[in-house]
């Protein structure tokens, strides 16, 4: 772009990160740029230890991309820490990833946390109404969680959240005095992983997955 050979209907563009519309004419060096017509659609059982991330120049960290075999254009809609596990999906499709993480979208996430200590009927109730303050400015969502099992002074929750913010499973126990010991998300809008899939293992979306996750977007 920066060289210009890139127009968009007729009219040259030379800046980087410009949006276009379904209806826009594309042209790199005079030829029509054709849309993508075919998406591919990954669900991946991501094991703790990598980075859902491109490049980690700086540190050198594993990513998730290492033990991929994916096109550079498909991605992660949204992230897993990298101390986390679980289902995560990718794709290269713009417009449902777009769909998915938009403020507003309150896209049904579940995990299942292993804490620290024996969570009291008290916290349960509390994380139910949230509103306390987790940090950095941010309070904490109303939670819907239950108690699993309760074994050698840990706790086993499932818990469903629909925003996802920046590490919020774990800030928000840790400002409860149960710290996570080991995290997994099991479900992302309509798809829940699969028991017996192993951790590292990835497969492709079957059709009624992918019509289902576009269905519930489409809320």
């Amino acid at each position: 772009m920066e060289a210009g050979r890139v127009s968009i209907n007729g009219k040259l563009c030379r800046e980087p990160g410009t949006k276009i519309n379904s209806g826009d004419v594309v042209t790199v060096d005079g030829k029509a740029v054709e849309r993508q017509q075919s998406y591919t659609y990954i669900l991946y059982n991501k094991p703790a230890g990598q980075l859902c991330s491109r490049k980690d120049a700086i540190r050198k960290r594993p990513l998730i991309y290492d033990f991929l075999d994916v096109a550079p254009n498909v991605q992660s809609i949204g992230r897993l820490d990298m101390d986390t596990e679980g289902l995560l999906i990718l794709t290269d499709d713009g417009d449902l990833t777009r769909a998915l993480t938009r403020p507003g979208a309150k896209v049904a996430r579940e995990y299942r946390a292993r804490v620290a200590g024996l969570v009291e009927m008290e916290t349960l109730e509390k994380l139910r109404r949230g509103g306390f303050d987790i940090g950095k400015g941010d309070h904490a969502d109303a939670w819907e969680v239950t108690v699993d099992s309760e074994t050698k002074g840990h706790t086993w929750l499932t818990i469903v959240i629909y925003r996802g913010r920046w590490r919020e499973v774990r800030r928000t126990l840790e400002e409860c005095g149960h710290p996570v010991r080991r995290l997994m998300r099991t479900r992302f809008g309509p798809l829940r992983l699969e028991e017996g899939m192993p951790r590292g293992s990835y497969r492709k979306l079957n059709r009624s997955e992918i019509k289902k996750l576009k269905g519930y977007a489409d809320k």
